[in-house]
């Protein structure tokens, strides 16, 4: 700006004006330091300038991932959610920042809004990082987070589905099949896979039937580890007729697994997920699963972002699920 002022022999107010074509300065001046301007390709850093009036419309959208247990960012879970909020904010103006960021560093996202980067955080996934997430509420950090509802120890803003109705509609549903040897995967210490497993357990509880500390594979949200584990599990014997996934990749990864022993879905074992994406859909067989409202999700996760930016107290909110049953839980003549 310093230069463009010094060819056209003006101040520096003077050429910023004439770029904001503002009335202040007269047409004929305007239109030369204009001209000046694409000949020698200057463009104003919107960024810059933003962050100098104290103006920021970009929203912060982080994917945490946990060391070695690198939940890839292509799951189909992330492209649905991050894709929800691309929508949402677009719709409201805002641009999105997408950053990924090792868990245990969880910390460090407050510099994108410390640094002027982001006006706010949306972090997808509590992961084990619950008490982390309470301190940097209470510094005043605009976070919201999708995930689990913690209850009373809970002081940031969260969204999420209805995990334990969600455990308990899937496992409802295994046991009207008949199925009863019901083999749970997912990592029970992440919040919302600990409450799927609380309601998988109290609808077996429901049906008279205790659960079985060997019927729990607790697997990370990655494929290549679950199809080990699970390949393990069979090999040993342990008698499975029902696999509850806490993910519809998880889901699909059982299937690859129990067709490579020449088990049949869902003839010698059902199998069920989580999530509901459009892959679940699409399978051979289709995936019986929990279905998540992620455009919802989306539209409620900046919403209340924005809620909390205006000065709103966090709460947690949950959003329902149901179960959407295909041919992985259902024989053809079922």
């Amino acid at each position: 700006m310093a230069d463009l002022a010094k060819l056209a022999g003006v101040s520096k107010a003077t050429v910023s004006r004439a770029l904001a074509d503002s009335p202040l300065i007269n047409v004929e001046t305007r239109r030369r330091i204009q001209a000046l301007a694409r000949e020698h390709h200057y463009q104003v850093n919107l960024g810059a300038r933003n962050l100098r009036l104290g103006l920021n419309q970009t929203i912060a959208v982080v994917v945490p991932f946990e060391g070695e247990r690198h939940q890839q960012l292509s799951d189909p879970f992330f492209l649905g959610m991050i894709g929800a909020l691309a929508d949402e904010l677009v719709r409201r103006d805002f641009d999105m920042l997408l950053t990924r960021i090792d868990a245990a560093q969880i910390e460090r996202i407050g510099e994108l809004v410390r640094g002027g980067r982001a006006k706010g955080l949306v972090l997808i996934g509590q992961w084990h990082q619950h008490e982390r997430l309470n301190a940097m509420a209470d510094s005043g950090l605009p976070l919201i987070v999708w995930g689990a509802d913690m209850g009373a120890a809970q002081r940031y803003a969260s969204v999420g589905g209805d995990n334990v109705m969600g455990g308990r509609l899937a496992t409802q549903h295994l046991l009207a099949q008949g199925r009863s040897r019901i083999l749970f995967m997912g990592d029970p210490e992440l919040p919302e896979v600990e409450q799927r497993l609380r309601g998988h357990r109290e609808a077996l509880a429901e049906a008279g039937l205790s659960p079985s500390p060997q019927h729990l594979l607790a697997v990370p949200f990655d494929t290549l580890t679950a199809a080990q584990q699970l390949g393990e599990v069979l090999n040993q014997g342990l008698p499975v007729d029902a696999v509850q996934a806490c993910s519809d990749l998880l889901a699909l990864t059982a299937i690859q697994v129990l067709r490579a022993r020449g088990l049949r879905v869902p003839q010698d074992v059902a199998v069920v997920g989580f999530d509901d994406m459009p892959i679940a859909s699409l399978s051979n067989p289709p995936v019986s699963s929990v279905h998540q409202p992620v455009p919802e999700a989306g539209r409620v996760l900046v919403e209340r972002l924005l809620a909390l930016l205006d000065g709103q107290a966090p709460a947690a909110f949950t959003l329902p699920v149901h179960l959407v049953a295909r041919r992985s839980t259902q024989a053809p003549d079922a």
